[in-house]
């Protein structure tokens, strides 16, 4: 393997253990210190900035906003964990293979890639679900009074989604623009 192969598609994948890491120390920390007692769902530790962010300890055995926290196990199993194993492992063999990507764009990438493994992660040992953490006030938008409660994984695959947004966008203004400034 070159060095400038393994700089450009290998050494972003760095940033997806970085993730996959830091999220599964913070949830372990969570677990430990914030035991979830019998009989509940969620056990409160602390808040910040007035109620403004509170860490706290829930399972979450769907997907976002907990969707499909109520199906059959068989279905969350293949669903949430065996689905989206294909999935990312297909986005790793096309993101090292492809010379489609900017260099922003494989390290977004690899940033989703890494929190998508971090909640598969939870899914697979942990019986109870997904260790969720961070609970942030959202004042009344969009009907919610708190935003769902969520984790290092899923911060990482919203800013990582959102900046590979950005990078096509602005991908695509820069084409644009090109094209029109060669006519």
């Amino acid at each position: 393997m070159d060095k400038k192969f393994f700089k450009e598609r290998v050494l972003p994948f760095l940033l997806a253990i970085i993730v996959i890491v830091i999220d599964q120390i913070t949830k372990c920390i969570i677990v430990k210190m914030l035991p979830i007692q019998p009989g509940t769902y969620m056990t409160y530790g602390t808040q910040f900035f007035g109620d403004f962010l509170r860490i706290i300890h829930i399972r979450n055995t769907g997907v976002a906003f907990s969707i499909g926290a109520g199906w059959t196990y068989l279905v969350r199993r293949i669903l949430f964990s065996v689905l989206p194993v294909i999935v990312l492992v297909c986005l790793i063999v096309y993101m090292i293979k492809s010379s489609e990507f900017t260099k922003f764009q494989r390290w977004s990438i690899a940033g989703i890639i890494g929190g998508g493994f971090g909640n598969i992660i939870d899914r697979i040992f942990r019986p109870d679900g997904v260790v969720d953490f961070i609970d942030v006030k959202f004042y009344g938008i969009f009907g919610y009074e708190r935003w769902p409660t969520f984790n290092i994984a899923d911060s990482a695959v919203v800013v990582c989604v959102i900046l590979f947004i950005i990078s096509l966008l602005v991908g695509l203004v820069k084409d644009s623009k090109e094209k029109k400034d060669s006519k």
